[in-house]
């Protein structure tokens, strides 16, 4: 069976059915589902589904699933997209220096809301895991980033792999900043249309902040946090 794991992007703001809102806007239309029409613009999801139609073409009898997540949570410390390891990388920092958590974000960032596979974005959570007080942050005017936070923390974590005796990492291999601003910041909704994957079977599903928990839980286990 040939399967293709083809993220949101596939059919978030990028692709899909749009509506023109009331300030002239066209903005997609919620929630996605697998029959919206491709754009004209490039995208690499759409290649990757036009190899796989080519080579199920050369295969007779070969069955095939196309999957699409939005933002996935699990244990992938060294991944390019990891949330969950800039969350905790992050809040061990602040453990280490004394000081709070603070999440920038947008006030159009704080107003979206996504669905993922697994869990969902729980800041406050990341904070009560490492014992912090968490200092709720809103980016108006001033321009906060997770990158413009963590520029200078190289050394800080050098410092705290080292006090704790964690797996030899540095902070660049761990911390994805820019694409935790990306999704703090994220201005527009995203939510799937599940009918079809429940009309398949798939009706298993975890309670979000408790799967959230495990995940930071798996981190320390593996000592790649504190």
């Amino acid at each position: 069976m040939a399967v293709e794991e083809a993220g949101r992007e596939r059919q978030d703001s990028f692709s899909g059915t749009f509506k023109l809102t009331d300030a002239g806007c066209f903005v997609p239309i919620k929630p996605y589902h697998e029959d919206l029409p491709r754009l004209d613009t490039p995208n690499f999801y759409y290649v990757l589904e036009d190899v796989l139609m080519e080579e199920l073409k050369k295969k007779e009898g070969l069955t095939w699933s196309v999957h699409r997540p939005g933002a996935i949570f699990g244990f992938s410390p060294y991944s390019l997209l990891n949330v969950v390891g800039c969350f905790c990388v992050y809040a061990a920092i602040c453990k280490h220096e004394g000081s709070k958590p603070r999440f920038p974000r947008t006030p159009a960032g704080l107003e979206a809301f996504w669905d993922v596979s697994d869990a969902n974005l729980k800041l406050k959570v990341v904070a009560e895991e490492f014992g912090l007080e968490y200092e709720e942050y809103y980016d108006e005017g001033q321009k906060l980033t997770s990158v413009e936070m963590m520029k200078d923390k190289g050394e800080v974590w050098d410092q705290i792999v080292k006090e704790n005796g964690l797996v030899p990492t540095k902070l660049e291999e761990v911390g994805r900043w820019r694409h935790l601003d990306f999704v703090l910041n994220y201005g527009s909704s995203s939510v799937d249309n599940m009918n079809k994957s429940k009309e398949y079977g798939f009706l298993v599903f975890r309670n979000s902040e408790k799967s959230f928990v495990s995940w930071i839980d798996m981190m320390k286990a593996h000592k790649i946090v504190p």
